[in-house]
């Protein structure tokens, strides 16, 4: 069984390379590789950055979802729905509380 070795941003950092095809601004690659002679690793790292930050904005707009649905529940089950008094004219008369 292989172990799989994932880092904080959740991808596995031992997985084989593949070769991508990226079409990028010419002289922006020129102006990085004068930074790094590593340009695909220094993309890499870029990449896994986002990628992790990009989760953590999924994962947090999703518990911010589930405590305003929690809030709504809990101040429906303490004064009744929010809208109630003006549905009423509009629900069958079977309905209504």
């Amino acid at each position: 069984m292989s172990h799989i070795q994932r880092t904080a941003t959740g991808y596995d950092v031992g997985a084989s390379k593949k070769r991508v095809n990226l079409t990028l601004n010419e002289d922006l690659v020129r102006v990085a590789q004068a930074y790094t002679d590593n340009l695909s690793g220094t993309i890499e790292t870029l990449l896994a950055t986002w990628a992790q930050t990009e989760r953590r904005k999924r994962e947090d707009d999703q518990e911010h979802r589930r405590k305003v649905a929690a809030a709504w529940n809990a101040f429906d089950e303490r004064h009744g729905r929010f809208a109630d008094e003006w549905n009423r004219d509009f629900m069958p008369d079977d309905e209504t509380r």
